[in-house]
């Protein structure tokens, strides 16, 4: 597939591109977490495929996918190695912001440096801070443009990118600002440490008077009041990586056991594999697996309808962000079911260290606490009760209430 096709690529055209490159990749994801190796050579390698650039339009040098075939290809991404879609979470949605933004040079720029491979990560969330509305990452006058200082958490996926999106407050107003990751003054740290999604490049970045030209304030940034596409599209990419993480527990727990060789001295067949047992537990795992990704692309197919429109009809953000709130209370319960109960296939043998197969649940679980569940679902429950709003992105402190239908 080049960038001079037609025609936006098929799911064919986009496997024969990235399955390779997916395959790749798992080979050494055991070794990277068993080391803690940052993926720099597998965000190369995606770079090169240009995987940021499956929601470009091909006449920009893109793909043209649509929402359905990004999610599919983030869950083979995140079955290869669930840290990578994770890290460019950010960067898809700043895509999908250019692609509905007004046509202009500067929406153009961005676009076509996402086809030759540009990538964005993200410095949003901020050190003892709860809501936005709090922001103390300040951007102020200086010349014909701006300085930016502060510190940011969270970074997800900037150690991998060429530029950070930021949240910042100027002047008592949220804005998003777009600095290039080797700027002066940007400092990026590896520091976080979770036990789970590893290698996502999630630390600290400071910013200490990092000059950022007046074209580089993008104008509203994350967590302004009102209905948004943006929450219900980063909380399926958690999902998709979910749901890979799904697909990759099953198979790599049904390889280990059509080889093995092993049983009990109880079991009900010499060999694991033919042990009903065992097979209920691969049977549920595999269900585990579908399950997950079937929520994450019908979701996928209302936010294709949703951003196919604009993206302006309060009713058609609500429902899209009302269906990834259930598929979110879905899948989590799923997954981190299935990533406990593969164990049961094996003995001691099961939890070695080579196998790594521990960070199939650690990965769940720190995936799963990002929108902590029982939030969603009382946000649900609410909204459906009282007809009160669903959150979306702003702070508890901005809500307003009122019925939404």
């Amino acid at each position: 597939m080049t960038s001079t096709a037609a025609k936006a690529a098929s799911d064919a055209d986009l496997d024969a591109v990235f399955a390779p490159v997916h395959a790749e990749i798992a080979a050494g994801a055991v070794a990277r977490e068993t080391d803690r190796r940052l993926a720099h050579d597998e965000v190369r390698r995606l770079r090169a495929a240009r995987f940021g650039a499956l929601r470009v339009p091909v006449e920009y040098g893109g793909f043209g996918a649509s929402v359905r075939q990004l999610f599919r290809q983030l869950i083979e991404l995140a079955a290869a190695d669930s840290n990578l879609p994770q890290a460019l979470r950010v960067h898809f949605a700043f895509v999908e912001d250019q692609l509905l933004a007004e046509p202009g040079a500067g929406r153009e720029h961005w676009l076509r440096a996402a086809a030759q491979g540009a990538l964005v990560g993200n410095a949003i969330t901020e050190p003892g801070t709860g809501a936005v509305d709090r922001y103390r990452t300040r951007l102020t006058p200086a010349g014909k443009g701006w300085l930016l200082n502060g510190t940011k958490y969270y970074s997800t996926g900037s150690l991998y990118a060429d530029h950070i999106l930021v949240a910042a407050d100027r002047a008592g107003e949220r804005v998003g600002v777009l600095v290039d990751a080797d700027a002066e003054g940007v400092r990026q740290h590896d520091d976080w440490d979770g036990f789970g999604q590893r290698l996502t490049a999630s630390g600290t970045t400071e910013f200490t008077d990092v000059a950022v030209p007046a074209d580089r304030v993008l104008g509203p940034g994350y967590g302004v009041a009102g209905p948004t596409y943006s929450t219900a599209y980063l909380q399926l990419v958690q999902l998709a990586v979910l749901a890979g993480i799904a697909q990759r527990a099953e198979q790599d727990t049904r390889e280990w056991v059509a080889g093995r060789r092993r049983g009990y001295t109880h079991s009900a067949a010499d060999l694991p594999r033919h042990d009903p047992l065992v097979q209920q537990v691969i049977g549920r795992l595999s269900a585990a697996a579908f399950s997950a990704r079937a929520s994450v692309l019908a979701v996928a197919d209302v936010l294709d309808a949703v951003l196919a429109a604009g993206a302006r009809e309060e009713s058609e953000l609500i429902e899209v962000e009302l269906a990834a709130a259930h598929a979110q209370l879905g899948v989590i319960d799923t997954v981190l079911a299935a990533t406990t109960q593969l164990f049961e296939v094996g003995g001691a043998s099961i939890v070695s260290e080579g196998l790594r197969l521990d960070r199939h649940w650690r990965n769940a679980r720190t995936v799963s606490v990002h929108n902590p569940a029982i939030q969603k679902a009382r946000a649900i429950g609410d909204h459906l009760l009282n007809g009160t709003r669903l959150p979306f992105a702003w702070s508890a402190g901005e809500r307003t209430e009122g019925t939404a239908r």
